[in-house]
């Protein structure tokens, strides 16, 4: 927590799991900061801060992306300046903590519903962080429409931790917007990366897992299941939230009874 010291801006990001908490919902060792080693900071009403997130917005519609919600509130309760907030227009979710008035409070980005509108919507928000004065030394930022990219500069490379990630900018050298932006998609990418190969792992280690035509490989005890009718696979998630795996049901010819498949 002590490297949030170092800079006078920052960039975090988190993902949700269906633990059905109101809080810690990120899942990952970060809660434990966030609750944590940052309540002892001091400098961060110093900070301007932006929070983004990864949800799903149709299998999970009463509660997308709630951890982002949860993040805002605790950097906003330590005095941070908050940035980056976006419209909810193009969104099929019903409920969310990140909601804040008519808008999210900042952005979130659905890997499995809306992946074609990720990237448009990262470069949008950075242009609009650059306009809002993320980058900005001393005093308050102000929000304004997105304007030409000024020259900026951009961080060292961010080691990547756990499930959530963490992108720091400071502005101790010149470089330009262009930059800046290449920087967070690459980090994007990274994290989408990062899905992909646990989402491999995961369907390896199904495959070998005995099941019958009518049970999910590995059983239901202890699974809650939550169906999407976009991807039509049924995620299956463990009581803690902490563990999940999907199923694509298919009905035989033969019968009325569905067929599980991992």
């Amino acid at each position: 927590a002590a490297e949030f010291d170092k800079h006078d801006a920052l960039v975090l990001g988190t993902p949700t799991w269906n633990t059905g908490a109101d809080t810690e919902r990120s899942g990952t060792g970060w809660d434990e900061i966030y609750y944590g080693e940052m309540q002892e900071l001091k400098n961060l009403a110093t900070k301007k801060v932006a929070v983004f997130g990864l949800g799903d917005q149709i299998s999970y519609a009463e509660n997308y992306a709630d951890a982002t919600g949860e993040l805002h509130d605790v950097l906003s309760t330590l005095g941070c300046n908050m940035l980056g907030q976006t419209s909810m227009e193009g969104y099929e979710h019903e409920e969310s903590k990140a909601i804040r008035g008519d808008k999210f409070c900042g952005l979130l980005c659905d890997a499995v519903n809306q992946s074609e509108m990720s990237e448009k919507r990262v470069k949008d928000w950075v242009k609009q962080l650059l306009a809002e004065g993320i980058l900005e030394t001393g005093g308050a930022a102000t929000v304004a429409e997105p304007a030409a990219v000024k020259s900026v500069a951009i961080p060292e490379p961010v080691e990547k931790i756990e499930a959530a990630e963490t992108m720091e900018i400071t502005a101790s050298e010149p470089s330009t917007g262009n930059e800046a932006l290449s920087k967070l998609e690459s980090e994007n990418a990274k994290l989408r990366q990062l899905l992909e190969e646990n989402s491999l792992l995961l369907e390896s280690a199904m495959k070998n897992t005995p099941s019958s035509p009518l049970t999910p490989a590995g059983g239901t005890d202890g699974f809650t299941p939550n169906y999407n009718p976009k991807t039509q696979k049924t995620m299956w998630t463990a009581a803690d939230g902490r563990t999940c795996y999907y199923t694509t049901e298919i009905t035989k010819t033969t019968s009325d009874a569905p067929d599980f498949r991992p």
